[in-house]
């Protein structure tokens, strides 16, 4: 597979979170591939994960564990990317948590603590890096809503609100920070592989019927949310902004 190249992103610096595993890790692959400088903040041990970057692309990106439904953590890591690499320029607000749950039986502290992952590290992530932005002369934030807020899946409603709630952050940052040239775009991926998924929630009985409502009949992977990514935060999208892009295989959303 041909892999795109977009050259203002070397050097560039990114922080995403939640990039130890999963689409996470995926993008910071990808990113380095580009020739960018990385931090990335996620709550696991991810040591061997930036050593097999490291040896891979000859990039080390920087690894800062932290809570990032700690605000004053994740906001201390963006402050400290921006310390080792410059003022951070693109951001990706990556990390979710799709846990299942229902309405009835979820408290309060539940929908709390699901929301404190989904929703509140993309307002103040965000809040976090547009003074450097401002400072860069313009940035790109690029955030990751979902197609389940769309489809009308009833097992993780806190989950499927924070993802709707996400594009409704995208729209109003976009038009805020837009006189700082700082463009504000989502990414609504369908049902990834990633290996949590495969471990917890798929199985012939649950795939099969959701790969028949894709006009793709083949899984969408992490690292198909890379390049669609990597233009997101690149110049080759320069008057995009305020957008939604489902990366989902064309899976039919209603019905």
């Amino acid at each position: 597979m041909t892999k795109a190249i977009f050259p203002d992103l070397e050097g560039a610096s990114v922080f995403i979170t939640g990039g130890g595993s999963g689409i996470g890790a995926a993008l910071v692959d990808g990113f380095l591939a580009q020739g960018a400088r990385v931090a990335f903040i996620d709550r696991d041990d991810a040591s061997g994960f930036v050593q097999e970057m490291a040896k891979k692309h000859g990039l080390e990106p920087l690894f800062l564990p932290g809570d990032l439904t700690d605000i004053a953590s994740l906001q201390d890591a963006i402050a400290t990317a921006a310390q080792a690499h410059g003022d951070v320029t693109v951001l990706v607000n990556n990390v979710a948590n799709d846990v299942r749950h229902d309405t009835l039986t979820m408290t309060p502290e539940e929908w709390d603590a699901n929301q404190a992952v989904n929703l509140r590290p993309v307002m103040f992530a965000t809040q976090a890096v547009v003074p450097g932005m401002r400072r860069a002369g313009g940035g790109r934030i690029v955030n990751y809503a979902s197609v389940a807020f769309m489809m009308g899946n009833a097992d993780y409603p806190s989950y499927a609100a924070a993802k709707a709630a996400i594009m409704g952050l995208t729209r109003a940052h976009a038009r805020e920070f837009g006189p700082d040239n700082i463009r504000v775009n989502a990414i609504a991926p369908g049902w990834t592989m990633t290996e949590k998924q495969r471990a917890l929630w798929v199985t012939p009985e649950t795939f099969g019927p959701y790969l028949d409502r894709q006009c793709l009949r083949r899984e969408v992977l992490p690292e198909d949310l890379v390049g669609p990514t990597l233009f997101l935060a690149s110049a080759a999208s320069t008057v995009i902004t305020g957008q939604l892009v489902p990366v989902d295989a064309g899976v039919v959303v209603t019905g």
